[in-house]
C-alpha cells in the first residue's frame, strides 16, 4: 500500500464522510469516487513516497459540526490514545488535539481557572506563579502549558471546559471528557 501526504482540510473531509466504525480512508474514497473494490485507478505517473496522516479513523463521528473549520474528532485516533501512558498522557494527547484542530482559536484555553488555580498558561512560569504542586506540562507541539497535578475528575472537566469554549456542543463535550 502506498501513503501519500494530504493537507488538513481534505483529510477532515474524508473523515467525515466516514459511514462505518473502522472505515479506512481507502474504502471512503472508493466509496465516494463510486469505485468497486476490483475496479483501479489509472496509475500515477511517478511514485508517491510520502506520508498520509492516519488512514485509522476515529470510532465516534458526533452528529452535531462544530461552527469551525477543524474537528477534533477527525484527528483524535484511539488507538494512540489508548497508548498514552496513564491519565496524564491521555490528557496531554487530547488537549494537543485540540490544539492541532483550533491553533487560532486555542488561545481562549488561557481563560479556563479554577477558584484558587491558574489551569492553562503561555508559559511554565506563569503556571508556577500559582503554586509550587502545578506539575506543569507542555502540551506536545504547542507554546501552551497545563496544570497536571489534579485528579481524574478534574481533568475531565478541564476538557469538557475546552471542548465548550472552542464551539463544541454539550454532549461532543462528554464524549471527549470520557476519553480521558
Amino acid at each position: 500500500m502506498k501513503k501519500i501526504e494530504i493537507d488538513d482540510e481534505l483529510y477532515q473531509y474524508i473523515a467525515s464522510n466516514t459511514q462505518s466504525i473502522g472505515e479506512s480512508a481507502s474504502q471512503i474514497l472508493r466509496r465516494l469516487l463510486n469505485l468497486s473494490q476490483s475496479e483501479s485507478l489509472p496509475p500515477i505517473a511517478e511514485p508517491v513516497e510520502t506520508i498520509i496522516q492516519d488512514d485509522v479513523l476515529p470510532e465516534q463521528q458526533p452528529q452535531a459540526v462544530v461552527p469551525y473549520k477543524g474537528n477534533v474528532f477527525n484527528i483524535l485516533n484511539k488507538e494512540e490514545l489508548a497508548m498514552q501512558k496513564g491519565a496524564v498522557g491521555r490528557f496531554l494527547f487530547i488537549l494537543a488535539a485540540f490544539y492541532r484542530t483550533h491553533k487560532k482559536d486555542f488561545k481562549i484555553v488561557l481563560d479556563i481557572k479554577g477558584r484558587d488555580r491558574v489551569y492553562f498558561a503561555s508559559s511554565k512560569e506563569e503556571l508556577l506563579e500559582g503554586g509550587n504542586s502545578m506539575n506543569p506540562k507542555n502540551i506536545p507541539d504547542s507554546t501552551y502549558w497545563v496544570m497536571t497535578n489534579s485528579n481524574t475528575t478534574r481533568k475531565k472537566m478541564m476538557l469538557h471546559e475546552v471542548a465548550i469554549s472552542l464551539g463544541y456542543t454539550n454532549e461532543q463535550a462528554e464524549i471527549i471528557r470520557d476519553y480521558l
